[in-house]
């Protein structure tokens, strides 16, 4: 589920619709829970739906570290691809806000960490990357895993409207983190070999 204090608008020709903020999002804020309704498929599964649903889930999907494909039921699935994203996944079935998100800016993701099978070319932001790879996730957690954990300790310091998605064990462990007594799970959980 994404955060309540966002909204689909449309951005433009090239990249359709994104989501938005509606109120200031702090750094540190949960902005994506997986949660109950969203949808888990199997490449079985997927080999065996007619071709439209294929493209869709192809289009709207990112994959587990399992290999199945997550279809979230809500705006979460139009998240876009940034290199500079303001949200991070974690290995603990939520995204964070890595950064303040103000309002009317886009929630973004980087693509590099949700193991897409073909890589593809995004728009230029000016940054040394310029393409998105199935690889990008072994290349870059470390500084993914920098920048989650400079405001992982917020998270109990802020109101976070998606926290009671979160099973509570889950939350007991991040509060064990925060607390320093458990070391914080690394983003490369998240990855997805093929190859295995």
């Amino acid at each position: 589920m994404i955060h309540p204090h966002t909204e689909l608008q449309f951005i433009n020709k090239e990249i359709g619709y994104g989501v938005v903020a509606t109120q200031k999002i702090p750094a540190g804020t949960i902005t994506w829970v997986l949660d109950s309704l969203d949808r888990e498929f199997t490449p079985l599964e997927i080999q065996n739906l007619d071709p439209l649903y294929q493209q869709i889930l192809d289009i709207y999907t990112f994959r587990n570290n399992q290999g199945n494909h997550v279809l979230c039921w809500d705006n979460g699935r139009y998240v876009n691809h940034s290199f500079n994203a303001n949200c991070l996944t974690t290995a603990y079935d939520f995204e964070i806000a890595i950064r303040d998100i103000e309002v009317g800016e886009q929630l973004t993701d980087d693509y590099g960490y949700l193991n897409i099978s073909e890589p593809f070319r995004a728009s230029d932001e000016g940054t040394k990357r310029k393409t998105v790879y199935p690889d990008d996730l072994v290349k870059y957690y470390k500084v993914w895993d920098l920048k989650i954990a400079k405001v992982f300790p917020k998270l109990t310091q802020l109101e976070q409207p998606l926290s009671h998605l979160i099973p509570k064990s889950t939350w007991e462990t991040v509060t064990r983190v925060i607390a320093g007594k458990e070391a914080i799970e690394s983003i490369l959980n998240n990855y997805y070999d093929p190859t295995k």
